[in-house]
C-alpha cells in the first residue's frame, strides 16, 4: 500500500489548473468546475500529478473515462491508485 503524499496547492497552482479545466465540451465543463470547486484544493501530490496528466487527454475521450463509456485504459490513461481515486472524485460529481 502506498503512502499518500501531503501536498498544499499554492494559488498559482490552483489558478493553472483551473485554467486547464477550460474545455470544448459543455458537459466536460460542468464536471470539471463541481470538481474544481469541490475537490481541486484537497487534492494530494500524487492525485495533482494524475489529474495534470488526465488534463492532457482530448476532450472526448476525458468524458468518455469520466462517465464510465470507456476505460482509461483504453484512452491511454495510466491506472495508478491515484488516477482511481481521482476518477472516483471526478465520477462524483456527475450528479
Amino acid at each position: 500500500m502506498s503512502k499518500q503524499t501531503s501536498h498544499t496547492m499554492t494559488e498559482l497552482e490552483i489558478r493553472r489548473l483551473s485554467w486547464r479545466c477550460r474545455r470544448g465540451l459543455l458537459e466536460l465543463d460542468i464536471v470539471l468546475q463541481r470538481f474544481a470547486e469541490y475537490h481541486l484544493a484537497t487534492l494530494d501530490a500524487d492525485e495533482l500529478a494524475a489529474f495534470d496528466s488526465l488534463l492532457d487527454s482530448p476532450d472526448n475521450a476525458f468524458l468518455d473515462v469520466v462517465t464510465n463509456r470507456i476505460e482509461a485504459a483504453s484512452a491511454g490513461i495510466r491506472e495508478t491508485m491515484a488516477m482511481q481515486r481521482l476518477l472516483a472524485k471526478l465520477r462524483n460529481n456527475l450528479n
